[in-house]
């Protein structure tokens, strides 16, 4: 079929196998096969499109026109590849994941979770493949509206408020903010297109771009710029795969993916260069980055404390846009992938943990690691991804996000890399020491070999495998990176 083709099919076929899963749910084998191959085959297609966005093809087709001139339109280029791939990849590996955790820890409504996972992924996979700002909005709620039952699956009142937290911010800046930015964008403009070199380049000047800016940045709360953080760390009372689920596969990527994408094709490198208002965001992100470090070291409860690790690693995604510079922007795209492999393999290990051994606190690892040697060794290669030492891919994209902060002149957000790098140090390699080298607390894992269900392990093992065939081989992720934004790349 052809790519336009291809295009579509791969982003409705994760829907459309959501409604097998649904009938499937009287036999939880059938279920979690129909989950594995509508995934597998979902991976394939949008793997299938890699070769004619990496030689420069843009693949675009129009769905319905909406509105005049406002049409419904997908089109993939360099960055939502990038995304795209890490969203369908990491399904695949979740829903493996998946299986183990929900059938060993005894979840309830394990169909509902499955069906709305499916719909999640086809909201992420529209917000990766938006031709123009309609599109991604479009998409952007539809990920929102198909998570919600996902972060409330306990149905417990902490899991209903936790979720009125999380509509309550996620929708309210999305519709108060970045919808009136759409319609403010669209009256300059004329068109809402995704345009190499900025759709407003030329079209607007400083003041009104700045407030456009902002407008962008507050209004894409998936994104966990500090104010709008807390239905982020809300989140954590879902299961293990969902938080996996809003921390490296959809949810806040989706978020920062559009940051950057907003950066890149609706101002521009240069526009963006140029505003103060972009410089002052740019060190909100600093904020950002080392407050939630120094919240997630003082969290005890492991899922929290990851939470807010979270937090600060998507603003370095947000500098990494908002300094404009090429390197930034190649540091900001590559550490989309890294920071999904490194977070995806710790909160995996975090479940691990829990349905072995129904530990959620820091404090109560100590000697973990003789008992689940696996898991705590692949925590370890998380952290270290994270924290972005070699050999592992969460190097690559600080370093390009560092580089970036040089290029920009901007000796102090250098300077919050380096001591955000400190503070991951500070709060993650603790935890395998204390594991590995911990007294334990609890006679049983002083000895003795209880692992999590194969399913579980097998899913973390190969996430951290991928954490260092990243820093091995970054070079695919790197090119889409610095594809984008190749026209601009000798201004900057």
């Amino acid at each position: 079929m052809s790519v336009e083709t291809t295009l579509v099919v791969a982003l409705l076929l994760p829907a459309l196998g959501s409604i097998f899963v649904g009938l499937s749910g009287w036999h939880p084998n059938v279920r979690e096969t129909v989950t594995l191959a509508t995934a597998g085959i979902t991976l394939w297609l949008v793997a299938s499109l890699w070769p004619v966005v990496a030689a420069g093809g843009r693949p675009r087709i129009e769905l319905v026109e909406t509105l005049p001139g406002v049409p419904l339109v997908l089109e993939l280029e360099p960055l939502g590849m990038l995304f795209a791939l890490v969203a369908s990849f990491l399904w695949v590996v979740t829903s493996v994941y998946a299986i183990g955790y929900m059938r060993g820890h005894h979840e309830l409504n394990q169909t509902r979770f499955y069906v709305c996972f499916a719909v999640s992924i086809s909201g992420a996979l529209g917000v990766a493949m938006a031709g123009n700002l309609f599109t991604l909005f479009v998409f952007y709620e539809v990920l929102t509206l198909a998570t919600y039952p996902l972060v409330t699956h306990s149905g417990t009142e902490e899991a209903r408020r936790a979720g009125r937290i999380y509509l309550g911010i996620l929708l309210s800046t999305s519709i108060g903010l970045q919808l009136a930015a759409i319609v403010w964008t669209w009256a300059i403009a004329g068109g809402l297109d995704f345009t190499p070199g900025g759709l407003l380049a030329g079209k607007v000047d400083g003041p009104t771009a700045g407030i456009l800016l902002c407008l962008y940045v507050f209004g894409v709360g998936k994104a966990a710029i500090m104010p709008l953080h807390r239905w982020l760390p809300a989140a954590m009372v879902a299961p293990t795969p969902v938080s996996a689920l809003l921390h490296a596969v959809a949810v806040v990527k989706a978020g920062v993916f559009t940051v950057l994408k907003v950066a890149v094709y609706v101002f521009g490198l240069d526009l963006l260069s140029e505003l103060e208002a972009g410089r002052w965001l740019a060190y909100l992100a600093g904020f950002t980055i080392i407050a939630a470090s120094l919240i997630a070291m003082r969290k005890d409860n492991l899922k929290a404390r990851l939470a807010y690790s979270t937090v600060s690693q998507l603003s370095y995604i947000l500098l990494g846009a908002l300094l404009a510079t090429s390197a930034s922007v190649a540091g900001a795209g590559m550490h989309i992938v890294m920071h999904a492999f490194g977070k995806i393999t710790l909160f995996f290990c975090a479940g691990a943990i829990m349905v072995a051994t129904h530990k959620t606190e820091v404090s109560q690892l100590a000697g973990l690691g003789r008992r689940m040697p696996i898991t705590m060794a692949a925590f370890l290669v998380g952290s270290l991804s994270i924290i972005g030492l070699p050999p592992f891919g969460g190097m690559w994209s600080k370093w390009f996000l560092a580089a970036g902060t040089l290029q920009a002149g901007e000796q102090v957000l250098l300077g919050v890399l380096m001591l955000s790098s400190l503070l991951n140090v500070a709060y993650l390699l603790p935890i395998p020491a204390k594991a590995f080298f911990g007294k334990p607390t609890d006679r049983s894992d002083a000895g003795g070999f209880q692992e999590a269900p194969m399913a579980c392990v097998a899913a973390l093992v190969l996430t951290a495998l991928g954490c260092a065939l990243l820093f091995i081989e970054p070079d695919p992720f790197h090119q889409l990176a610095t594809q984008a934004i190749a026209p601009l790349a000798t201004s900057h």
